[in-house]
């Protein structure tokens, strides 16, 4: 691994449309989300006003004028009681994994969700598939919360969620 020369950021309107190109990359040729087809520009553009809305942070990793990863917290129940729990997501374009960029992204993110009052992060990770970000989620301090078995069906799998949580 090679140290990240990426710029962490605060995620802006203008990133969006690349930021819908990696997961999009993601919910056709992979299981690292159980979507099974890209998300329009206007759905990526919702979720941005309502993060921000909310006060929880949107990041991009940006490097030579590009959009190489994302991260974003949101809320992990719609339910008043979830209020300081959220769920994080974090993605990099398929050629700058393996570089600490997930690693920036996460642990920028942490420390951006603790600013704004967040008490508990919860990852849900595909197992079978992810194991990488697993991996990742537990050297930032993530620690194993449970197992939903069988939950998802995608390219013919059946597939586990791992669920990670750290308290912040």
């Amino acid at each position: 691994m090679t140290a990240p020369t990426a710029t962490v950021r605060a995620a802006l309107r203008a990133d969006l449309a690349e930021v819908a190109d990696i997961y999009g990359h993601y919910a056709l040729h992979s299981v690292a989300t159980f979507d099974e087809a890209p998300r329009p520009l206007a759905e990526w553009e919702l979720k941005f006003d309502e993060i921000a809305g909310r006060g929880l942070p949107f990041l991009v990793a940006e490097e030579a004028g590009r959009i190489v990863g994302f991260a974003y917290a949101a809320p992990w129940r719609p339910k008043p009681a979830y209020r300081d729990t959220v769920e994080d997501t974090v993605y990099l374009a398929p050629d700058s994994t393996g570089r600490g960029l997930g690693a920036a992204l996460l642990d920028a993110l942490l420390t951006a969700c603790g600013a704004a009052g967040v008490r508990q992060v919860v990852a849900v990770i595909t197992d079978p598939g992810s194991e990488a970000s697993a991996a990742l989620h537990r050297r930032l301090g993530f620690t194993d919360a449970g197992r939903l078995t069988a939950v998802g069906r995608k390219h013919g799998r059946l597939l586990d969620t791992v669920l990670l949580q750290l308290a912040l």
